[in-house]
């Protein structure tokens, strides 16, 4: 199903799109050497309680995890890149972690995820990885537009993680979403252009593009969710959720001034 929202139901997407991008930069700003995976679930926990808001994860039992979900937000560190199940560890110097945080309020999805490594002294390599995933998403939003294809984001995004590198995963990637979390459209992290569903004004999308070190292949972890490289490099991940609008896309999940 592709969802076409109402100008009223966009609105409230962008406040939504704006509790999500909050929450993540006060995570970042208060994670630091010697934070619990679990404390940050519990702090995030709170924050959506005190926002009237719904995590979208608690629940989830999509056919690829071990469902229900259980946790609020997924915490992946240094190998892990997707769905990292939040554990009992404490994050040591030099950690790469991704928050990824999917919200509903008042019936309206937002979903976003950042990677930044933990302490005073990050490795250039994993700043750079961090860096062409946030570059390959502002080049995916910039290829977003009524007029747009589906494959005309998935083609910017898998020009720029191609031209740093990095192999690409064509298992999981951005997606649609509204009243619910995953929706269609799938939106790969490489593709052709002028392919796929036209985009139209009103439609969400969450944009992700992700990347592990030196591999394309994934291996899930004993608690079913956790997906970490196959060989055991570092991995990074960005995403925004934007709304196509009859100019361009809107970012929704940018943080609250």
């Amino acid at each position: 199903m592709v969802e076409i929202l109402s100008r009223r139901r966009l609105s409230l997407a962008s406040e939504t799109g704006q509790l999500v991008g909050t929450i993540l930069r006060t995570l970042r700003e208060r994670v630091t050497v010697g934070t619990n995976l679990l404390e940050i679930d519990a702090w995030t926990a709170e924050m959506i309680a005190e926002a009237g808001a719904e995590s979208c994860y608690v629940d989830y039992a999509p056919s690829f995890g071990r469902g229900p979900f259980g946790h609020v937000i997924c915490t992946s560190v240094n190998d892990a890149v997707l769905h990292g199940l939040p554990r009992d560890q404490v994050l040591a110097p030099g950690d790469l972690l991704t928050l990824d945080l999917a919200v509903s309020l008042r019936g309206v999805v937002a979903d976003s995820a950042i990677s930044f490594v933990v302490g005073d002294d990050p490795a250039p390599a994993d700043l750079a990885m961090i860096e062409t995933t946030e570059r390959a998403l502002e080049a995916g939003i910039a290829a977003a537009g009524p007029h747009a294809r589906i494959g005309d984001l998935s083609a910017a995004i898998g020009a720029v993680l191609r031209a740093a590198g990095y192999p690409i995963n064509m298992e999981f990637g951005g997606h649609g979403l509204g009243s619910t979390m995953h929706q269609d459209p799938h939106v790969a992290n490489a593709g052709a252009p002028g392919r796929g569903v036209r985009l139209r004004p009103g439609m969400l999308l969450a944009l992700e593009p992700w990347v592990m070190a030196d591999t394309a292949a994934l291996r899930t972890d004993a608690d079913g969710w956790t997906l970490r490289s196959a060989t055991g490099c570092r991995a990074a991940h960005s995403e925004h959720t934007i709304a196509i609008t009859r100019t361009g896309a809107e970012i929704l999940t940018l943080p609250t001034a």
